[in-house]
């Protein structure tokens, strides 16, 4: 009866398991983390390195965390891990944007609220618990995605200590004179009542009816041929928001284009720009009979047209920014509904643009007394009754049903209207060259947003920053009672901060302006000694873009500016614009050294996540099936700079790859049991195979550290899992098997295999540490450690640095190179023959090689190589000259030619072997076998 000799085996010995089964594991591996406060101890162990600061972009505290959340969370994690492995100290301070409308929105839904019934404190006061209810709930989500960072310390826009900081930047800004008070058109949402900024609007498109509108010739200055019927010509308009119409004050053309004065077959004379008449008539089912008279836009300046619906005068003016992309070149310009209208108008003192001008529209979107029959009608429902005024005033030309792109609330996602308000701006175009000039010292990641930055500050207007809410921090301005007039100075603004500091801004409800002010105020224009205070609040994004002053500038752990912001690409017109908005006005420069931009979450077939499609995917739900550590591999997987395509497919596809990571790593921990990473093989001594698997392993950690310093996630992931799946699993831990397992247990070669594959784990583990949170600390509490390394921790250990040792000659890498396509012939004529039955497995079969002459040369520089070895066969036999069987394509010139072996099976390594027999001691074993065997009694 044969002998068993599976104990005298080397077979793996680990506890760490195939199965990660990281949705059960990973909440005990978090909760350990944080009872050693791992944190902490990170921020000790780098004091006094150089800092590094990725400032953190506030999530708007008001719902359950969404994968762009975690995206965006998870990118950052792999940052801070990063640097804080690689020689700098790199705090995270988590922040929250915790005021505004949506909060003030939910409370009222979900708690059924009287607002009408409540004061202002005690409204707020429901706002902040409700914020910081959902700070408390978002906090543990991120935790939950295993982001490190100051999660007890974060900073919230809510905070006395921040308010103070925002009013100060405030003040900064007003000592500048970019603060002032201004009756000019903004976005106003009827639904929520209140003025929005540029970055809260959102586009949807919208069906609408366009109309070419009539208006009456009244006085043509004596210019017009007199060919020209001047009771029967009109200017004609074109809009896509008919309820301006009542606002109409002017038209106008623009000073460079040609305009046509155009009889048309019904008729009537027609003023329209010379390209454009032509189509517009066809819309109108008419023709042009004849072209009286044809003059640049600035001919008709000073023009008067009667306005069809009231009795007044529309003047004919010039402006720049009309063009011949659509309508008729006439652009209908009412200065209360539009920016560019308001600026226009503006520069003629016949259309009154100030505080009289007339706005009949209020704050809730209906018409007021001024728009005559009109009133009470909500502008939004008010194409109809105008629609059929105009047509039974013979005003309309021509209209049709299109498709536009319109403005909407981002909040109540309901459409938006322009309405002139007095509102608090804050100048772009007084800083405007200052942060164009900024964006050459920032790095941008992608280079294209430096081009968007730029783009959008040259083109945006001034900042709308007042809202006629309650919740949020209060515009720092005092009124004389006596003259009306503004009191702003350095004096009041410091009361305010000081104040706010103190008691937060609460304060400037339960006070009043007496109490706030130095004692002995005036005003500095009439003397008086009584004021009241401002009862608007500041827009969110002053609030969030304040936060280079409110956090940067004041927590001792942070530096300003920041090294990096990352967040969406949103952001540009966001948190982006209004932070360097905010810091090049307040002080002088740019509060981020490089901004990084991730793309949108979107669903596997590309398309953007909406509850009402079902396709969206819930962080909580991942983290339920499969762990965070997917969730973090998905993070890293692809591109994040483009669309993040995520569903169940995708993941599933990420845990096949995740596995074949961990199952490398448990392989290699197996093989560890009985290895002293503190007594390895000098480098000297280690066999060639194992020097050759670390230039691979060196080759990676070059590729990876220089990925990880570019910000590309995905080329890390991919290499590190390419580097398991095809240079350690298919090649090289499959050729050391036998050497691990069968070899004498202490013996040069196996412990030159065993500091190889030490080595190459040691590293490993360390590369993937700020993208596998979870899975690197397993790996890394379950490996044997030399004595210079950090136990408690992977993070408390550097990434590895690429290594001048582990390199091959030029020489060695052609013949490594050359090796690997050989074995790959090889492999491909085993394959055909255990599909033919000729052999089982590989180590059940003799390779021979015929070299013709056209491969001597390169195959005489693999001479004297052990082939058994690398092949993982019995034998290998090679013959100069031609030969049946496979022929190589790898290695063109050598045909492999496969037969089942006829030496005897050595039971314990399953080679075959014509040795097997000659120990009489152990006659199944080969003389390797016999020998290991013998060594262990």
């Amino acid at each position: 009866m044969a002998q068993d000799y599976n104990s005298t085996v080397n077979l793996p010995k680990t506890e760490f398991p195939m199965r990660a089964g990281l949705p059960k594991r990973e909440p005990g591996m978090l909760e350990t983390f944080y009872q050693k406060d791992v944190y902490g101890t990170l921020m000790k162990k780098n004091e006094g390195k150089p800092l590094f600061i990725l400032h953190d972009g506030p999530p708007y505290a008001n719902g359950n965390i969404h994968i762009g959340h975690a995206l965006n969370k998870i990118l950052k994690d792999f940052i801070v891990r990063y640097k804080n492995m690689t020689g700098y100290k790199a705090p995270y301070v988590p922040g929250w944007d915790t005021h505004g409308l949506p909060i003030e929105s939910a409370i009222l839904k979900s708690s059924k609220l009287k607002r009408s019934e409540m004061t202002d404190v005690e409204f707020r006061g429901k706002c902040r618990d409700f914020a910081k209810g959902f700070v408390d709930v978002q906090r543990e989500d991120f935790k939950r995605l295993g982001v490190i960072g100051d999660w007890e310390h974060p900073y919230l826009t809510l905070t006395p200590e921040y308010e103070a900081q925002q009013i100060r930047v405030f003040g900064e800004m007003a000592k500048k004179g970019y603060i002032y008070k201004g009756r000019k058109p903004v976005y106003w949402c009827p639904s929520d009542e209140t003025a929005l900024a540029e970055a809260e609007i959102e586009y949807s498109d919208d069906p609408c009816t366009t109309i070419f509108v009539k208006f009456r010739l009244q006085d043509d200055l004596g210019k017009l041929p007199a060919a020209c019927d001047k009771e029967n010509t009109y200017f004609v308009i074109w809009t896509t928001t008919t309820w301006t119409i009542p606002g109409n004050m002017a038209i106008c053309l623009n000073p460079e284009l040609e305009y046509s004065v155009v009889r048309a077959s019904n008729g009537e004379t027609y003023v329209m720009a010379k390209e454009l008449y032509r189509s517009v008539l066809e819309k109108a089912g008419l023709t042009a009979e004849q072209e009286l008279w044809t003059a640049p836009g600035s001919a008709f300046e000073y023009m008067t047209a009667r306005h069809p619906l009231y009795d007044r005068t529309s003047l004919v003016i010039n402006g720049d920014h009309v063009t011949l992309d659509s309508g008729t070149g006439l652009v209908h310009t009412a200065p209360a509904y539009g920016v560019d209208d308001f600026n226009i108008c503006r520069k003629y003192p016949e259309i009154e643009t100030g505080a009289d001008m007339v706005v009949n529209v209020n704050g809730r979107g209906r018409f007021t007394s001024d728009a005559g029959k009109y009133e009470g009608l909500n502008v939004l429902q008010a194409h109809e009754p105008i629609f059929a005024d105009l047509q039974a005033a013979g005003a309309i030309l021509a209209s049709e049903k299109i498709v536009h792109s319109y403005p909407h609330c981002w909040r109540c996602k309901k459409p938006v209207i322009f309405r002139a308000t007095e509102q608090w701006f804050a100048s772009v175009n007084a800083i405007k060259e200052d942060a164009v000039a900024a964006c050459d010292e920032i790095k941008w990641n992608p280079e294209w947003g430096k081009e968007r930055m730029v783009s959008m500050i040259r083109e945006r207007a001034d900042w709308c920053i007042s809202r006629q809410r309650s919740w949020g921090v209060p515009i720092p301005i005092f009124y004389c009672d006596k003259c009306g007039r503004e009191y702003v100075t350095e004096q009041s603004i410091n009361a305010v901060a000081d104040l706010f500091e103190k008691e937060g801004s609460d304060a400037w409800f339960t006070h009043e302006a007496a109490d706030i002010l130095p004692a002995g105020t005036k005003c500095p224009h009439c003397g008086g000694e009584h004021f009241t205070k401002e009862t608007d609040i500041m827009d969110v994004w002053f609030d969030s873009g304040s936060a280079h002053a409110g956090v940067l500038g004041t927590r001792s752990d942070l530096a300003f500016p920041a090294d990096v912001y990352l967040e969406g690409g949103d952001q540009y017109r966001g948190w982006f614009q209004s932070s360097m908005l905010t810091a090049i006005a307040a002080c002088g420069k740019a509060p981020f050294r490089q901004i990084i931009t991730h793309g949108w979450t979107v669903d596997g077939e590309g398309k953007a996540m909406h509850k009402s499609l079902g396709n969206t995917i819930a962080p909580a739900d991942i983290i339920k099936d499969y762990g965070a550590d997917i969730l973090r591999l998905w993070v890293s997987s692809a591109d994040y700079r483009a669309d993040m395509r995520i569903s169940k497919d995708i993941l599933k596809q990420l845990s096949d790859m995740y596995l074949k990571i961990r199952n490398t790593a448990r392989y290699i921990l197996g093989n560890l049991a009985d290895f002293d990473p503190d007594a390895p093989v000098p480098y000297e001594q280690l066999q060639e195979l194992d020097k050759w698997a670390l230039y691979r392993f060196n080759d990676l950690c070059r590729r990876v550290r220089a990925a990880y310093e570019r910000y590309e996630y995905h080329t890390i992931s991919h290499s590190i899992h390419n580097f398991c799946a095809v240079d350690l699993s298919n090649f090289y831990l499959d050729i050391i098997k036998d050497r691990l397992y069968c070899d004498t247990a202490d013996s040069l070669s196996r412990r030159s295999a065993q500091t190889a594959i030490y080595t190459i784990l040691d590293g490993l583990v360390r590369l993937i540490a700020p993208l596998l949170a979870f899975t690197s600390e397993e790996i890394w509490a379950a490996m044997p450690h030399h004595a210079g390394a950090d136990r408690e921790s992977v993070l408390f250990n550097d990434i590895p640095e690429v290594s001048e040792q582990f390199t091959l000659t030029p020489e060695q890498e052609r013949k490594w190179t050359a090796l690997i396509a050989l074995r790959d012939d090889v492999n491909k004529a085993l394959e055909l023959a255990r599909a033919e039955k000729t052999v089982g497995k590989p180590l059940d079969a003799d390779v021979t090689l015929f070299v013709s002459a056209t491969a001597e040369k390169p195959f005489s520089e693999l001479e004297g190589e052990d082939l058994e070895q690398l092949f993982i066969v019995s034998r290998v036999n090679v013959v100069r000259g031609e030969g049946e069987g496979v022929p190589g394509t790898e290695f063109p010139g050598v045909t492999v030619l496969v037969q089942a072996s006829q030496g005897a099976k050595c039971i314990r390594c399953w080679k075959h072997d014509d040795r097997v027999g000659e120990d009489t001691d152990h006659p199944e074993l080969c003389p390797r076998c016999a020998a290991a065997v013998k060594s262990q009694k």
